[in-house]
């Protein structure tokens, strides 16, 4: 069950907002500025009531893609450039927008080999601390540049519990294009919202079958993923629509809304 307001309010300081692909660009690859600048309005003000917050996003493969007015590639070539395209521009828009709130952002580009080497792992540790120590916000995205399937997550889900993780986060916000996990699918008539999940079994996985948008790389399945990630490691994790990012205030305030993911200790 979520505590009161006041109680959870000040309990949480370290936040991870992971936003997928969805939210931020259009159905036709280019960036939706206007979701952009109300989920970093969001967040600014977040930062100002003195929590931290790191920024997991999706998008730079569409985004890169709908700059070069191309179809998403398939091939591995294709999607590293277009990541590297739409990577620029991503962090373009969020560094610029971000000023004008008077935040500096500070881009990690990560993959399965950074987090598995003790070494490379301990330095990313040191680096987000110092982040944050500095005030900026730390803004993270796989690095498909290098992408391989022996040194990726393959999806920013799982890479964001991974993340909260590293960074002994309070909670994991994970923003997608429905308003939480269903029974069935969302479309079919007499689909529940599943308000709370205290278990992530294999049933679980049955019912969240299935991939996310055309532009995107995951679906409810790899949210799952994260939420277990997370979970394990003492994090709540929450799934909500990140259509309107003022969601996340209502999460932060207590109210019930989206997928809420317990550990055992907020049972």
């Amino acid at each position: 069950m979520l505590k009161d307001k006041e109680t959870l309010s000040n309990e949480v300081n370290r936040i991870v907002i992971k936003v997928g692909t969805s939210t931020l660009a259009h159905p036709n690859g280019k960036a939706n500025i206007r979701h952009i600048k109300k989920l970093v309005s969001v967040i600014s003000d977040i930062r100002n009531s003195g929590k931290e917050v790191a920024l997991v996003t999706s998008g730079a493969i569409g985004i890169g893609a709908g700059k070069l007015n191309i179809t998403k590639p398939r091939d591995t070539a294709g999607r590293q450039a277009t990541s590297a395209i739409g990577q620029c521009e991503l962090m373009f828009i969020y560094d610029k927008i971000f000023a004008e709130y008077g935040y500096a952002t500070g881009q990690f580009l990560l993959t399965k080999r950074d987090v598995d080497n003790v070494e490379c792992k301990e330095n990313l540790i040191n680096a987000f601390e110092k982040v944050f120590e500095y005030g900026a916000i730390p803004i993270i995205n796989e690095n498909d540049v290098v992408a391989i399937d022996e040194i990726v997550y393959g999806d920013n889900d799982s890479l964001s519990a991974i993340v909260a993780r590293l960074i002994k986060a309070d909670k994991l916000i994970i923003l997608t294009d429905i308003d939480g996990l269903y029974d069935r699918n969302p479309e079919e008539e007499g689909a529940t919202l599943i308000s709370e999940v205290t278990e992530i079994n294999d049933d679980l996985f049955a019912i969240a079958g299935g991939r996310g948008s055309t532009l995107g790389t995951g679906g409810m399945t790899t949210k799952l993923q994260a939420a277990k990630i997370a979970t394990q490691a003492g994090i709540e994790t929450i799934i909500i629509n990140g259509k309107d990012p003022d969601n996340v205030y209502k999460i932060l305030d207590g109210e019930k809304i989206g997928t809420l993911f317990v550990t055992k200790k907020s049972r």
